[in-house]
């Protein structure tokens, strides 16, 4: 598989090109705290969907559940990478947000195609939302091996993974956001059988335009630094870097469903050079109940 691709499928990282382990919904359009303070207010009805590479650190809002499609090719190798993610706030507390990966993967090197290794994912608003100027919402993701690595489709073991999504309004028109994270993989297994103790590290940064309501303009890099199993209880280090510009649009619907598709064109650069593919997303986000309020005085 396509190294960068390995990356994504070893370890979903927003900066490992996770395929959407965070969600959020369209902004209210009500103004926050900090325009008060000379600090930029959020803009009314900006697509706070996730982006494609790197985390949005805002969570689910109450009773709004997501449903993400996201697919991944490589033009050189014909390996690309499907993903499924569903993700849900807990009632009452939308700062608690859970969801789950169900990933679909093919691989060349071994001619195969099937599952890769599934993420259950736990997320906490630590600080703000998507009407503030600055928001970090840490996430704890725990990889099941469902994948078979004999055939170059999962890790062959359990997994952990923490990340840590920062999201900050620049502007009315802009806003960035940055990822820093970490995996371990205390068992993995390579295609011969061999097992070793692997690491990862990532780090991802975006910028985004969003001067239109319902269109935004993106570009995201991500880097990666991964350790794979070489031989019984070895390891050897790789990397991978890309820069993807992509673009992302909605469609509004009177009963709170919210359809964003997008795409994007991820281009390798330094140890990824040469490698080009493309990216397509869908979103769909609705309620799934009305959120609580307070009894009428």
């Amino acid at each position: 598989m396509d190294k960068s691709l390995r990356t994504r499928a070893i370890g979903f990282a927003a900066a490992l090109a996770a395929a959407g382990c965070v969600g959020v919904s369209v902004a209210s359009g009500q103004s926050s705290s900090a325009s008060t303070s000379g600090e930029p207010s959020h803009p009314p009805h900006a697509i706070q969907d996730n982006s494609f590479l790197v985390e949005e650190a805002y969570n689910q809002e109450e009773g709004i559940v997501q449903h993400i499609s996201q697919f991944t090719r490589d033009h050189a190798s014909g390996d690309w990478l499907f993903t499924f993610t569903q993700e849900w706030p807990l009632p009452g507390d939308a700062r608690h947000q859970v969801s789950a990966t169900l990933p679909l993967a093919r691989v060349s090197g071994t001619h195969s195609r099937g599952p890769e290794d599934a993420a259950l994912n736990y997320r906490y608003q630590l600080v703000g939302d998507d009407k503030e100027a600055v928001a970090v919402a840490p996430r704890l993701t725990v990889f099941l091996p469902t994948g078979r690595s004999d055939r170059e489709l999962g890790a062959g073991g359990p997994g952990l993974q923490v990340e840590v999504p920062v999201s900050t309004l620049l502007s009315d028109d802009w806003i960035a956001h940055e990822n820093v994270g970490g995996n371990w993989i205390p068992s993995a297994r390579n295609v011969a059988g061999n097992r070793a103790s692997t690491v990862a590290c990532n780090a991802g940064a975006s910028v985004i335009w969003i001067g239109s309501p319902i269109l935004d303009l993106m570009l995201e890099t991500v880097y990666s630094r991964f350790q794979t199993v070489v031989s019984r209880g070895r390891t050897s280090w790789d990397s991978s870097w890309l820069v993807s510009p992509g673009i992302r649009w909605a469609y509004n619907f009177s009963s709170g469903l919210q359809i964003v598709p997008g795409v994007a064109f991820p281009i390798g650069i330094g140890p990824s050079r040469g490698s080009r593919q493309i990216l397509l997303y869908l979103s769909f986000e609705h309620p799934f109940r009305t959120p609580d309020r307070p009894p009428a005085p």
